[in-house]
């Protein structure tokens, strides 16, 4: 399914740690390659997915990454429905998604056709145009996709 999403990576002197992930492989459950953000003085990356399926597992290699400082380690999503960019941080060697102030993941029910795909929501500002009719469609916590579809 078409779907544009980007990521960015923002760690401090971890150039040697992403280093594997600026190179193509076919064996990651994920497809491309990050590039550096040019002329960041403390380290960035970016990448830009096409099709939802291309992104599938790529917090998890992120996770797995040998980080001298995870502490520092930004990472941010932005899904084409999204508002914003969504921020996640490590947290007990994991990474998590980070409240946003005036911000809320909306999950609402899958359509009929959907197939087995994962569903991340989408990250909605809660003060813009629309908000109220958004969180009217979010759907209750049993409701929601546990996965990740990143």
């Amino acid at each position: 399914m078409s779907r544009m999403a980007q990521v960015l990576v923002l760690a401090r002197y971890e150039d040697e740690v992403m280093e594997p992930l600026t190179r193509d492989d076919e064996t990651r459950t994920w497809r491309g390659c990050f590039e550096r953000i040019p002329d960041w003085f403390v380290g960035g990356w970016y990448l830009e997915f096409f099709r939802e399926s291309q992104r599938r597992g790529i917090l998890a290699d992120l996770e797995a990454l040998p980080w001298n400082n995870p502490e520092c380690v930004q990472v941010m999503l932005h899904d084409e429905d999204d508002d914003c960019f969504g921020l996640w941080m490590f947290h007990e060697g994991v990474l998590v998604e980070v409240s946003i102030p005036r911000t809320r993941r909306i999950h609402s029910p899958p359509p009929p056709w959907w197939d087995d795909s994962p569903r991340a929501g989408y990250l909605q500002r809660t003060d813009g145009p629309g908000a109220k009719e958004a969180l009217l469609r979010h759907s209750p916590e049993r409701e929601q996709d546990p996965r990740l579809c990143w």
